[in-house]
């Protein structure tokens, strides 16, 4: 039989470490979130209002978020026409939903990818089906974000399959080449890849070649991912026991059968945790594609701030852009959680 669950008094009192964190804590919340309540809450200002309002209440200016709001949330994109980078981020927001689900079979998720990916940049882009041109450039805010994440998520699982098997290849030269691959991608941040995708690489095409800011961040974000989401994967093919392989050989399973249909399956099931904390880390990551001129979430909220009548309020708006971050990789680790424990059942 498992031991019981500790009580509340012994998780709180059950030593004297824990008492003295207990008692510690309990002055800070007795010193400061009242105050705190009083700012963002009683004294604060929710709705319509001046800036001249928000200085006189003294608390919280909401009012700024609410002015604000769709700036914060698709920045330069054309007001008239934000109605479609919303369907796109619900679309989107679905699609990944789907995918995550045990629901739906293989065929049904690639093929809602397959769908929904041309719809999500027909949505966007426009120029066909009677909706207006908008360029990349205007992308930008919540949905620009969640692009980032998922579409980087999405290009870096199929070559961060193949690094993972290259990497445990009997031939030396393949997995010499995704070592090399691997340890130099991880070697760099985030950053410097952004920079040389951004500024780099266009010094290396032919003049008339011009590849779009959007694409060539995607594309270093999905290396970057690629190599990470690698190693995730490689530690879950080294969980499986070395008795599926072989079993899997005896049936005159070749090795990409036994890879693709015995191996790789449990070896993804077993990374579910290590594949929700990189995702997570990316989805974060993604306000680093300010800096080469996109406008993410974070960026639309500094442009917000241009406006020298909000300026004064920039705390406001942080802290609900921060707790949009929250929202998100908080749904993302809950909902990977979910989905190890039907995993681990159906594995039972």
């Amino acid at each position: 039989m498992s031991a019981a669950a500790p009580s509340v008094r012994e998780r709180l009192f059950g030593s004297v470490g824990n008492t003295l964190l207990t008692v510690v804590m309990l002055g800070l919340f007795v010193t400061y979130v009242p105050s705190l309540l009083r700012w963002a809450v009683f004294d604060a200002t929710w709705w319509a209002a001046s800036p001249a309002t928000c200085r006189a209440m003294g608390g919280a200016c909401w009012a700024f978020v609410h002015e604000k709001l769709r700036l914060i949330l698709f920045g330069r994109y054309p007001f008239e026409e934000q109605w479609r980078p919303f369907a796109a981020l619900l679309l989107t927001i679905a699609l990944v939903l789907a995918s995550c689900s045990l629901r739906f079979g293989g065929r049904a998720v690639i093929a809602g990818w397959l769908l929904g990916i041309p719809a999500v940049i027909v949505l966007m882009r426009g120029g066909v089906l009677g909706l207006s041109f908008v360029a990349t450039d205007l992308w930008g805010g919540l949905p620009l974000t969640v692009f980032l994440a998922v579409g980087g998520i999405l290009g870096a699982f199929p070559l961060a399959i193949a690094l993972a098997l290259g990497r445990r290849s009997q031939l030396g030269i393949i997995r010499g080449v995704c070592v090399m691959f691997i340890e130099m991608v991880r070697g760099v941040p985030l950053v410097s890849v952004l920079f040389m995708a951004s500024f780099m690489i266009p010094l290396f095409l032919p003049g008339k070649l011009q590849v779009d800011a959007l694409l060539r961040a995607l594309i270093a974000i999905t290396l970057f991912s690629a190599a990470y989401l690698a190693e995730a994967i490689r530690g879950g093919l080294q969980a499986v026991p070395a008795g599926q392989e072989q079993a899997a050989k005896a049936l005159g399973l070749g090795y990409w059968q036994t890879s693709l249909l015995v191996v790789v399956p449990q070896a993804l099931r077993l990374a579910v945790p290590a594949i929700a904390n990189l995702f997570i880390g990316l989805f974060k990551d993604t306000s680093l594609v300010g800096i080469v001129g996109l406008t993410d979430l974070l960026l639309a909220t500094k442009q917000a701030l241009g406006d020298p009548q909000w300026r004064s309020f920039s705390l406001e708006g942080y802290l609900f852009v921060a707790l949009l971050y929250v929202a998100f990789c908080s749904f993302i680790s809950h909902y990977s959680r979910a989905l190890e424990r039907r995993l681990q059942r159906q594995a039972v």
